[in-house]
């Protein structure tokens, strides 16, 4: 059987030696399993990131997670029943003053928020340098608005609002004068005053329940509900806005005239990123680096591209996240499969990473079971131990766990075969414990669809 495109071709590698880890900087504490693909489908992929698998490139690996220094978690959100926190809402108001007045928010670094993370960051912690491609065989950034041309923030000042007014006045010395106005009441204890509101407040309650009684109001059902994500995200942004947004779907392809035409910019927005959020030295996040991380992928790949005035921002600060799950949302109206927005991996023991889990509802991975979990189920046993089985149910198991090892199929001299006819070619063969290891992680179902390379 000649092998096919409509296959995913992967080389497996194991993962025996331990790596740098980004989140906690231990020098060698940080353990994955680790494969080249070479092509992939869609459906295998979305299988593998449901057994804990993630891709950097055409290098999709695994955590070891009872091994890793810092285990990481698969996280997906509900996007369609995702509803924005109030610090969600708070971070929308933001871009949105920004777009509508040009006002700059104010930055406030607390451990544990780092809203400025991508959701799918373009540097994946904990992720190991990829190999080079050994076979050869023919998935944003940070917004700067400092750095645009349009905008000129130098001698820009805050507008005035009248609590800032307020705030000012509070702190003027009062002149000196004759004293207490004997044409206005006396004063009264403050306690007094309090207890008059509250009686004031109880007789207008009961006012409004005996009217409420003998004219009731007309039905205001639909003004009780919550306002949607997309209604946060226009809200309050006039028709003509200071700042044009404007979002793109761009597919990756050196054949597309808009990705060509950007392909320098984000280039060097990628360099600036990794350089100033991630410490990268200028040599570890060049073109090829770029081009290697965010271009060449085993599957057709799109970049949700931001522009702002025209100009590519390629990330909303803070805003990505909910931007996204709004995107998400728009697709399944097309795609109805489409209803989770992945949010790569959610490491408890990494204070910058927490953010995620603020994206409810979510779900976790169990590493043994594979099944998924709330995150409000979960967070308990994180905090008492960062690698946990997640599933409290001690008889579930994993439900694609490897069966039939002979079943494994392998590529082998361009023909496709299942593992038990390849040992029979290969007798005297070593490789079993290789290949079972890697069906184990990838699961029965995946086993029986990818082709494991063998040489």
């Amino acid at each position: 059987m000649a092998a096919g495109g409509s296959y995913s071709i992967v080389e497996y590698f194991g993962g025996d030696d331990g790596y740098r880890c980004g989140y906690c900087k231990h020098e060698n504490g940080n353990f994955s399993h680790g494969m080249w693909s070479h092509t992939m489908t869609v459906q295998d992929y979305q299988d593998l990131i449901d057994r804990g698998w993630r891709r950097s490139g055409k290098y999709v690996y695994k955590p070891i997670m009872n091994k890793t220094c810092c285990p990481q978690y698969t996280i997906r959100c509900h996007a369609l029943n995702f509803h924005p926190s109030k610090t969600h809402k708070k971070t929308l108001k933001k871009v949105n003053r920004f777009l509508s007045k040009g006002e700059m928010p104010v930055e406030k670094h607390d451990e544990g928020q780092h809203e400025g993370e991508p959701m799918d960051s373009v540097h994946e912690e904990g992720v190991q340098p990829p190999p080079q491609d050994p076979l050869k065989i023919d998935h944003s950034e940070v917004l700067d608005i400092s750095t645009s041309p349009d905008t000129d923030t130098t001698n820009s000042t805050a507008p005035t609002t009248p609590r800032d007014d307020a705030e000012k006045t509070t702190n003027v010395t009062p002149k000196p004068g004759k004293g207490v106005d004997p044409n206005r009441p006396l004063c009264r204890k403050a306690k007094d005053l309090r207890k008059e509101r509250r009686l004031q407040k109880e007789q207008q309650k009961q006012q409004e329940a005996v009217s409420s009684t003998v004219n009731p109001a007309p039905s205001k059902s639909s003004s009780n509900q919550p306002k949607s994500l997309e209604e946060f995200i226009t809200e309050s942004l006039p028709n003509d806005p200071l700042h044009r947004l404007e979002v793109r779907l761009v597919p990756v392809s050196f054949e597309d005239p808009d990705f060509l035409a950007s392909y320098e910019q984000s280039a060097a927005l990628y360099a600036r990123y990794q350089i100033t959020v991630h410490g990268d030295t200028p040599y570890e996040c060049g073109e090829s680096e770029f081009k290697r991380f965010l271009c060449d992928s085993p599957l057709e790949v799109f970049h949700i591209t931001y522009y702002i005035n025209g100009k590519k921002a390629v990330k909303l600060h803070g805003s990505n996240g909910q931007e996204e799950i709004a995107f998400t949302r728009q697709l399944q109206q097309q795609s109805p499969k489409l209803s989770y927005y992945y949010l790569g991996f959610y490491v408890h023991s990494c204070p910058k990473m927490l953010y995620k889990g603020q994206y409810r509802p979510s779900d976790l991975l169990c590493p043994e079971t594979y099944t998924w979990l709330t995150i409000e189920r979960c967070i308990p046993r994180l905090d008492i131990s960062a690698y946990s089985r997640l599933n409290e149910n001690a008889r579930a198991g994993d439900a694609r766990a490897l069966k039939e090892l002979g079943r494994v199929l392998v590529l082998h001299r361009r023909t496709v075969m299942p593992y038990a006819a390849y040992a029979r070619k290969r007798k005297g063969s070593n490789d079993e414990k290789e290949v079972e290891q890697y069906a184990s992680l990838v699961g029965q179902t995946c086993a029986e669809r990818i082709l494991l390379y063998r040489a």
